[in-house]
């Protein structure tokens, strides 16, 4: 078939109407109609064009995870989120299968709370961990749906199922310096998800509570300390940070026009079993059972990095606590009817530890010593220290860390050791 310019492709479907007055694009225009045939074949054309186009514009389920719907499926939503204690939350946990979500989920089960877990299982790091995870929350009685938090079908679905007094949003897009390697992950995530998800909470009935994890990066370029929920955070130091920044500006927005109640969380540096391969004590506490080198970076002047670690089980209840004392959102059928709570808090252990020292601990618990390589820390997004002021915190619903960095890489570690099958030798007791 001789091939046709944009502007024959365009010709109206109206022939009589048009007044051409090339002779040579009417020939092209009947050489490639004039048969039946050829007409039939550009009518298949259309067709699968038509079809691609189709199967384009409803990427979203294809795109986001197909597995939820149907009466089994309704069956173990409603089997979960019933309470089972007087004055209980029914909860949607995004991020269940993460490492606080999943703390956070048995957590609230265990106290006789109804918990529904949200997750995608992306592979930012080994979905076998998370799998696991699963498995454990499966075990308690919480059951985990697999799809993302920018399916709006399937959240308006799990809100027409279950009627969730709270939501803890933990999903997110998590890491500072991976936002240099994928930064779109994170607009998805961590303010497309957002977004989704407070669209889902406004016109639920009844609206929802919701308490969500924020971080300690929103602080960025901060250099007074410790850190407090007024200090100014409007200069990010990675994309990451900036995201995060983004969704408190963002949920006050809702907060303020559609009267949801809500609490936002700033993490720092949490750590502890079922932990985040990522983050530094994990990749550590890896690369120096295996004999590798781990790499330490320094500040300026070769300055020790400082990090407010915060056990995990101090964070779970810095989350339970805030869920505890999260008001009534005051809308209903998407419209505000009162002022409604709108709270941010910083829960940290307040007991900065530089990264030399924590190395040094794993070093004692796991009886190995590491091969160190010092190197300035780069532009990355990474910042110099964090440092936790929880006095707000505190006063609103006791918060209050027990866990100081040595006893919590003990139990680390000894959870690394068991999860991971290491010999007896490397044992902790």
């Amino acid at each position: 078939m001789p091939s046709m310019s944009a502007e024959e492709l365009f010709l109206p479907s109206t022939p009589g109407k048009f007044k051409d007055k090339s002779h040579s694009m009417q020939r092209q225009f009947h050489r490639c109609f004039a048969s039946t045939s050829t007409m039939f074949l550009w009518a298949l054309f259309l067709v699968a064009l038509t079809a691609a186009y189709l199967s384009f514009v409803d990427s979203g389920s294809k795109y986001f995870n197909t597995a939820w719907g149907g009466i089994h499926w309704e069956k173990q939503v409603r089997a979960s989120a019933q309470i089972h204690r007087t004055n209980g939350f029914s909860v949607l946990v995004t991020g269940a299968a993460g490492f606080v979500g999943s703390h956070v989920s048995l957590a609230l089960r265990k106290r006789g709370d109804g918990v529904v877990g949200l997750d995608n299982f992306n592979n930012y790091y080994d979905p076998a961990l998370k799998n696991a995870r699963k498995e454990l929350l499966n075990a308690h009685g919480v059951f985990i749906v697999e799809g993302d938090v920018n399916d709006a079908k399937m959240l308006a679905r799990l809100f027409e199922i279950a009627r969730f007094t709270h939501v803890m949003h933990l999903a997110a897009q998590a890491g500072v310096r991976y936002a240099m390697e994928n930064p779109h992950s994170y607009i998805h995530s961590n303010i497309a998800g957002l977004v989704t998800l407070l669209e889902a909470c406004k016109i639920a009935e009844p609206q929802p509570s919701i308490v969500w994890a924020s971080s300690s990066s929103v602080y960025g370029l901060n250099e007074k300390a410790p850190f407090s929920e007024s200090d100014r955070t409007d200069r990010p130091a990675s994309l990451y940070a900036a995201t995060k920044k983004a969704g408190e500006e963002i949920t006050h927005t809702y907060n303020h026009i559609y009267g949801l109640s809500i609490t936002g969380l700033r993490f720092f540096t949490v750590y502890g079993p079922w932990g985040r391969p990522d983050m530094a004590y994990f990749s550590f506490t890896r690369n120096i059972l295996q004999g590798k080198a781990i790499t330490v970076y320094r500040g300026k002047n070769h300055a020790d990095l400082a990090r407010d670690f915060t056990y995990i089980d101090d964070i779970v209840k810095g989350c339970v606590g805030s869920l505890d004392t999260a008001k009534k959102s005051t809308g209903s059928g998407g419209k505000k009817r009162g002022p409604a709570q709108f709270r941010i808090f910083n829960l940290g252990n307040t007991s900065p530890v530089t990264v030399p020292m924590m190395v040094g601990i794993l070093e004692k618990h796991l009886k190995v010593k590491a091969k160190k390589n010092l190197v300035d820390m780069p532009g990355n997004g990474d910042v110099p220290f964090t440092h936790a002021n929880i006095s707000y915190a505190r006063k609103e619903f006791g918060y209050n860390p027990t866990t100081d960095l040595q006893t919590g890489l003990k139990k680390f570690v000894k959870w690394y050791l068991s999860y991971y099958g290491y010999n007896h030798g490397n044992s902790v007791k």
